[in-house]
């Protein structure tokens, strides 16, 4: 298994810094992580009186999705969405514990992180630009095709497993009750980014054992080490 980001997406955002986490053993049986409190402390502290749009996180995402030619406030990085939710209900549904625990580390960093079952990736994932015949499987079961020049996160078999960039993730790989193996991507776009994706990424390695997994890898990706493998054939 490998991850990328293509040429035109460094020489377009030059400023991103990708970081990955590979996690095993993992389970659906274990309780949620003590860390989902501290973490959404953290995000409550963070936002305080203000919006999340005022973030420097959030307003660098903004800043991409006009790049890309979408409008920011129609479609939003999975942080800002999360983060809004937060701020009206003040609290995140449980899902399954890694996915609980990487939204609540989400909303303490204010990056986008995804979680991706890895026996439902062909070969390897790529953030590219589309071509337009690649396929995604919406959360509701229907078929799309992303537009030709979309951001997206494609596998050896064209299939689409995140759209728009960090806006939405495919059912195709979400994690599930049978998921033992997962890739946990964050990225980040602002100026301090290098230090919080780094940050966000060892406090989940940290968490991790509370909730019965553990992290084989962990890196920093960026545009002179854009590759990274599990070492696998």
């Amino acid at each position: 298994m490998r991850f990328s980001h293509s040429a035109a997406i460094w020489a377009a955002f030059p400023s991103l810094v990708p970081g990955l986490l590979l996690v095993e053993g993992i389970t659906a049986e274990a309780p949620p992580s003590e860390q989902l409190t501290v973490l959404f402390a953290l995000a409550q502290e963070r936002i305080g009186s203000g919006s999340e749009a005022d973030l420097p996180a959030i307003q660098a995402w903004r800043r991409a999705f006009s790049q890309m030619g979408l409008k920011p406030t129609q479609y939003r990085s999975a942080a800002e969405a999360l983060l809004r939710r937060f701020r009206k209900e003040q609290t995140l549904p449980l899902l399954h514990p890694l996915v609980d625990l990487c939204n609540a580390a989400s909303l303490a960093f204010a990056l986008p992180v995804a979680v991706f079952d890895l026996n439902q990736v062909e070969q390897f994932l790529e953030v590219r630009y589309a071509e337009g015949d690649e396929q995604y499987i919406a959360f509701g079961g229907e078929v799309e095709h992303p537009d030709a020049g979309e951001v997206i996160f494609a596998d050896a078999a064209r299939q689409v497993h995140a759209r728009r960039w960090t806006f939405r993730q495919s059912r195709r790989s979400t994690v599930s009750a049978t998921t033992q193996r997962a890739l946990i991507v964050s990225e980040g776009l602002h100026a301090g980014a290098a230090d919080d994706v780094a940050a966000l990424l060892e406090r989940l390695e940290a968490a991790l054992p509370g909730i019965g997994c553990r992290a084989l890898d962990r890196t920093i990706l960026s545009a002179n080490t854009p590759v990274w493998s599990d070492g696998a054939a």
